[in-house]
């Protein structure tokens, strides 16, 4: 294991080499991965952000967020399949790598592709095989070493020795930590008050808290908000001008894909304006389609003109971020719809009611999933835009569907759950074969509890394993609650569960009393 030492000597080498060595970030990275201590992964980052130069600190918060500045490569498992010999010694700086990740997502035309090859034949011929496996991994987005948000932000405001709440909320502004490490080293808190939202930069979209219904939402006696939740792609439009960009919940830029909203957005009687809201693909007859159409849709790169006659979108807004010199985050929710609601036309504004009675609140829920909609959003009037925040003041409610599936196989966990048996493998029962038809895999909504005895149990019930999955005698039923169901090519029913979870361990049913496959199709809505 690389120890703290090791990294200091690293840290030391820099002078001699120039420029901080991606060795050392590497180091960073199997120390997060060896670490589940939150403190200790704090410290190792803050570190890091400390040793890097001024030019190479925002490269160092972007690599151990998982994050690439240039955000698409254009490489991916096949461009990377066949490594050259790695090098005896290291000699990369974060800024050899930048410099070729630019070269990468910059590539373009007729020879692209060689090019693309030619640049990482080139820099990985450079690396040294721990750092060859470093790079494979950020160049494919599967890093995983445990530098969430939370441990990020809270090692920047260490490092920087700013507090918190400074980092937290430029970060929320900025879109990334890389910007806001860079700002935070170099001017400290200053820096930090003067990064203001920007037209035409994306900001970190506020998310909402969940409630299994209307009545755990709902404040008795004060009014809200109780608007439609669409199954759609989350869309953040700024418009500057004749300049209109469109950015996913991601903070991906989407503007040349969906030229419909370009139009709506700039024939809009403002001049500078941030909108906030979700775009969605409707069926012929008026009902929504199913979540993948709309991905597909808005993540093609096929012609844009040909794709909105083939496939057209509905835009809806529900919320106004800026307007015309004015920035609204911190103004109250009542007067941000207010604005909107004299800004947009209908068609445009996401449909909403106002009411202080739970069963009109009930009653629009109960229209609002009948005409296939996601379910509603509970919004507080007097609630401000919490940037990249769960936010209080909005709670979306959607109904829960549950099924009793049957356990498959199970993925070994990595990170804090290495050594357990994590990742499920789900299966509906098949009467006509007597077999089980897999929907998907997870791993969400297990407690430490729950995987120490999933571990046991699971391996008593192994008949193979390969190098990371053990599969077992289909016994143990589980229940699991999702959002929807998914077409999907990569399982043989066709299809996979969307957001599912696990609820809890079914030892009161036998495998033969779980749900159908048919009981899964009359589910789908297609």
């Amino acid at each position: 294991m690389l120890t703290p030492e090791w990294l200091g000597r690293v840290s030391a080498a820099q002078d001699t080499i120039g420029g901080m060595q991606l060795s050392h970030l590497v180091a960073t990275s199997n120390a997060l991965v060896a670490t589940s201590a939150r403190n200790a992964k704090i410290a190792l980052v803050a570190e890091a952000l400390q040793a890097a130069g001024p030019e190479e600190v925002g490269l160092a918060a972007a690599y151990l967020s998982n994050v690439l500045p240039q955000r698409r490569l254009g490489v991916g498992w096949r461009g990377l399949s066949d490594l050259p010999a790695p090098a005896a010694d290291a000699s990369l700086t974060l800024v050899d790598v930048d410099a070729a990740f630019d070269a990468l997502a910059t590539a373009g035309g007729s020879g692209s592709v060689a090019s693309r090859r030619a640049v990482v034949s080139h820099l990985l011929a450079r690396a040294t095989g721990p750092e060859q496996e470093y790079l494979r991994g950020l160049m494919l987005g599967g890093v995983r070493q445990g530098a969430q948000d939370g441990v990020m932000l809270a090692a920047i405001a260490k490092a920087a020795d700013v507090p918190l709440a400074a980092v937290q909320r430029a970060v929320m502004l900025s879109g990334f930590a890389a910007p806001v490490a860079q700002a935070a080293l170099s001017g400290g808190v200053d820096a930090l008050a003067a990064m203001t939202l920007e037209v035409l930069r994306p900001l970190r979209p506020m998310l909402a808290g969940s409630s299994p219904d209307i009545a755990g939402a709902f404040r008795d006696g004060a009014d809200v908000f109780i608007e439609r939740k669409i199954d759609g792609i989350r869309l953040q439009a700024h418009k500057a001008g004749a300049d209109v960009r469109l950015f996913t919940r991601s903070l991906d830029e989407i503007t040349d894909r969906l030229p419909e909203v370009v139009e709506l957005v700039a024939a809009l009687p403002c001049d500078r304006v941030v909108l906030d809201g979700e775009t969605i693909a409707m069926r012929p007859d008026g009902r929504p389609a199913p979540f993948q159409v709309t991905g597909s849709r808005t993540a093609s790169s096929a012609d844009p003109e040909t794709l909105r006659l083939s496939t057209p979108l509905s835009t809806s807004f529900f919320d106004v971020l800026h307007l015309d010199g004015e920035d609204l985050l911190d103004r109250p929710l009542a007067e941000r719809i207010s604005r909107l609601d004299a800004l947009l036309p209908e068609p445009a504004r996401m449909v909403r009611i106002t009411t202080d009675s739970p069963a009109d609140a009930e009653s629009f829920f109960a229209a609002q999933v009948a005409a296939g909609h996601e379910g509603v959003m509970v919004k507080d009037p007097a609630s401000p835009y919490a940037a990249g925040r769960r936010g209080a003041g909005w709670v979306k409610v959607k109904p829960r569907h549950t099924l009793d599936l049957v356990v498959l196989a199970v993925e070994w966990g990595s990170g804090r759950r290495r050594g357990t048996l994590s990742n499920i493998h789900l299966g509906a029962r098949d009467p006509d074969t007597g077999g089980f038809v897999m929907l998907g895999k997870t791993f969400k909504g297990m407690t430490d509890a729950m995987l120490a005895w999933q571990t046991e149990r699971f391996l008593e019930l192994e008949t193979h394993r390969d190098s990371y999955t053990v599969h077992v005698r289909p016994e143990q039923v589980v229940e699991i609650a999702f959002d929807g169901i998914q077409k999907s090519s990569r399982y043989p029913g066709g299809m996979a569960l969307r957001f599912a979870r696990v609820l809890r361990y079914r030892d009161d049913k036998s495998a033969d009393q779980a749900d159908t496959i048919e009981t899964v199709r009359s589910l789908r809505g297609w």
